[in-house]
């Protein structure tokens, strides 16, 4: 009896993740541009960190500096969050342009998915040691990604949306 009572819950279970899982897609799908704009943090933003931010790939600072500059984990969790919604955007620039480089979407979802392991590495090694050398280099390398994703997103939008790139440059 005991086991009929799991089973049934545990498909209870799945059947709600799918569920959460078929809204959060719906919901994704159904976004416009204005409303991925005003998702963007800007609480923090890596022109701190970088003199061309959003124009070219690179950082202008040290791991200390730019640990210091993004003021550790509240930085990292707006480029987490950042990365997400930048991934979402290059979704919805593919989906509603036909000429969109594809490799260039790829790249995109990379980019967020590398941030995504880089930021909880360094937030669980903060968690555990604070604000050592690994959290440092770490969090430096999700900051390094996440400016050349800034990046690629602006060629993105040059490329197939110009009259979108001022209010992404502003929302950053």
């Amino acid at each position: 009896m005991v086991l009929v009572i799991l089973q049934i819950a545990a498909l209870v279970a799945v059947a709600l993740v799918l569920v959460g899982f078929r809204k959060s897609a719906q919901r994704r799908n159904s976004q416009s541009w204005d409303a991925l704009l005003a998702r963007l943090r800007p609480e923090w933003s890596a022109r701190e960190l970088s003199d061309h931010f959003l124009w070219q790939e690179g950082l202008s600072a040290t791991p200390e500096d730019a640990w210091q500059r993004m003021e550790g984990p509240k930085g990292l969790w707006v480029i987490y969050q950042n990365a997400r919604v930048m991934q979402e955007m290059a979704d919805f620039a593919a989906k509603n342009c036909d000429a969109v480089d594809r490799l260039l979407i790829e790249t995109l979802h990379s980019d967020a998915m590398q941030i995504r392991v880089c930021v909880l590495t360094a937030l669980g090694q903060y968690a555990f040691r604070h604000a050592s050398e690994g959290v440092r280099v770490n969090a430096f390398r999700a900051a390094s990604i996440y400016t050349g994703m800034a990046a690629r997103m602006t060629q993105l939008l040059q490329e197939h949306a110009a009259v979108m790139v001022p209010d992404f440059v502003a929302a950053m």
